[in-house]
């Protein structure tokens, strides 16, 4: 339970410091709603997906899907709200462009991660 709502607290505030950016064009508030979702998810799920120290490349699938889901997300609260201004193509382009890129960059990019993690984790924490 308690990873849940980690999740789900990192994905909001992930969120809310997106929507806070000036640099991002989308209403108030899409961003944490989408991030928020898809921490939840993806907590929800966690017990099913299994070691990930035995098997990095699940996680790696992982990762890029996840990645993948928030931008598909973004895309349809985007087209509900009416303020889609791209095509298919170019949004399939752009979607598989950044799965392989994730899928690709997150072998690198999780240990670095787990060792900050576990360097910044508090001896309660560690038990």
């Amino acid at each position: 339970m308690e990873s849940r709502n980690g999740a789900i607290i990192s994905g909001f505030i992930a969120g809310l410091i997106l929507d806070l950016s000036p640099t991002i064009d989308s209403p108030f508030g899409q961003w944490t709603l989408i991030l928020t979702i898809v921490g939840y998810v993806v907590s929800v799920n966690r017990e099913g997906m299994g070691d990930f120290d035995t098997r990095p490349l699940t996680l790696a699938f992982i990762i890029a899907g996840a990645a993948t889901l928030t931008l598909v997300l973004f895309l349809i609260a985007t087209s509900i709200l009416g303020e889609s201004n791209t095509t298919l193509s170019a949004s399939m382009r752009e979607l598989i462009g950044n799965f392989l890129w994730t899928l690709l960059l997150s072998p690198l990019y999780v240990p670095l991660m787990n060792r900050f993690h576990l360097v910044t984790q508090s001896s309660r924490d560690r038990r």
